[in-house]
């Protein structure tokens, strides 16, 4: 098989970069399509991956991003903030988990490692925008302030599990799908 030219890479990281910038202005203007510009923007860079089109993907997310906040008019740091801590980086993280590791206990290291970093994320997230948007424990239900810690660290775990997992399962049918593209 004939390896892809720098042409071709450039191209399906642009498609990628424009698919996830317009998904992600979409969720920050329409506030229920908040998690569908989620999915969409990280199912689109998942593209570039699947031609392993590394820095490609770096520079999709990167400009993903930009176009997101300039389309917003960056007034909306809201809703791109939890994907430029986690969701944009997440595909990749899990790309060079299935490249570079063999080991069984190793995947078992990384799953700790990237639940771990999801959980940080979700506390950054709720101390940073819960000041800018008036979620103070005062205002937020007692359980939820007394319980913040354990809510995160057991529930965020367990649904990052999940997510994971079906993250991988998506790479792997848009890694079929893209294989179809002769370059």
């Amino acid at each position: 098989m004939k390896k892809p030219t720098k042409s071709f890479e450039i191209a399906l990281s642009a498609i990628a970069c424009a698919v996830a910038a317009l998904s992600l202005t979409l969720a920050s203007y329409v506030d229920f399509m908040l998690p569908t510009g989620y999915i969409f923007a990280v199912f689109a860079l998942m593209v570039p991956l699947a031609k392993d089109f590394i820095w490609g993907d770096v520079l999709a997310l990167i400009g993903a991003v930009l176009l997101a906040s300039l389309f917003s008019l960056f007034g909306l740091f809201t809703v791109l903030l939890p994907f430029l801590i986690f969701f944009g980086w997440h595909p990749l993280i899990n790309y060079l988990q299935l490249r570079f590791t063999k080991h069984k206990l190793l995947h078992g290291l990384w799953f700790l490692g990237k639940a771990a970093w999801f959980d940080g994320a979700l506390l950054l997230i709720w101390f940073t925008l819960g000041k800018l948007l008036g979620m103070t424990e005062a205002t937020w239900y007692p359980f939820v302030s007394r319980y913040l810690y354990l809510i995160v660290f057991v529930g965020g775990t367990v649904v990052f599990a999940a997510y994971d997992f079906l993250i991988f399962l998506c790479q792997r049918s848009v890694n079929r799908g893209v294989a179809r593209i002769r370059r």
